[in-house]
């Protein structure tokens, strides 16, 4: 089975117009699936754009926690009629970052609160940025409860206790370049620990690169590295990290395309 990047951006700048080749250079690793992940109205709208035009790709679409500040009703109206179309298939990323002080902790909170209650009446399952935010982050998730269509802490990047903590609330753990980086030894242990059932893989391109290609642009291609590292860890051949964590990919989406439902 072909490779599911479940989080990239290829919706952002550094892709425009160049779209095709990195998902040709994406096949060609072996990489068939790409949920892209818009955060803001114009990456939303690219989002929209591209999944419409290649099959294999679905859209995600929320409010990222760093624009919270520009969360209104015109924005939230909109995401309602968005998360009615067929290409989208989970709200995200949502949740709290703590690193850039571009909203207020207060705003992010709420709004991340307000999003979870919508992914909820849309019965679709969400998918969490959490940066130096963790106990408020599980604090909310706990409080507020999962859709019953679940969730993912996207590029997950702490040590096993966290991840039980977080596995514990229903979540998928997704691991990105950052497992495989020199000084992530509790990631690994992380993703050794996780269930096969609740594993993920993405790139999150064009950030978090992962070895060997760490200092340049990330791609949907790279996932490759990602799940050999996955295999390594979890002493599985690359095949059967590709069966399994594409399988929980399509169930977590509840989307199978036309090639992989016959």
């Amino acid at each position: 089975m072909k490779l599911f990047d479940t989080h990239t951006h290829l919706n952002v700048s550094q892709f425009h117009g160049k779209e095709k080749d990195y998902l040709q250079r994406a096949e060609e690793a072996g990489v068939g699936f790409l949920a892209v992940v818009g955060f803001d109205r114009p990456t939303i709208e690219r989002s929209l754009e591209l999944s419409q035009e290649y099959k294999h790709l679905i859209s995600v679409v929320g409010c990222h926690p760093t624009e919270t500040i520009y969360y209104d009703q015109v924005f939230e109206d909109d995401l309602h009629k968005w998360l009615e179309l067929d290409s989208v298939k989970m709200l995200g990323e949502i949740g709290l970052d703590y690193h850039w002080d571009t909203s207020p902790k207060d705003i992010q909170a709420r709004i991340f609160r307000r999003q979870i209650a919508i992914a909820k009446e849309h019965n679709l399952p969400i998918t969490i940025h959490n940066r130096e935010a963790t106990q408020d982050c599980y604090r909310i998730l706990k409080e507020e409860g999962l859709p019953s269509a679940g969730g993912i802490m996207h590029s997950f990047g702490e040590g096993p206790e966290e991840a039980k903590r977080f596995l514990d609330l229903g979540m998928h753990l997704s691991f990105s370049g950052v497992v495989t980086f020199k000084k992530t030894e509790d990631v690994r242990q992380a993703a050794a620990i996780t269930p096969l059932d609740k594993l993920l893989i993405e790139t999150d391109a064009p950030y978090l690169a992962p070895v060997p290609m760490r200092g340049k642009q990330n791609e949907p291609a790279f996932v490759k590295y990602v799940a050999e590292k996955l295999a390594e860890v979890r002493n599985l051949s690359i095949e059967e990290v590709a069966r399994i964590t594409s399988e929980n990919a399509f169930n977590l989406f509840n989307w199978r395309p036309e090639e992989e439902a016959k």
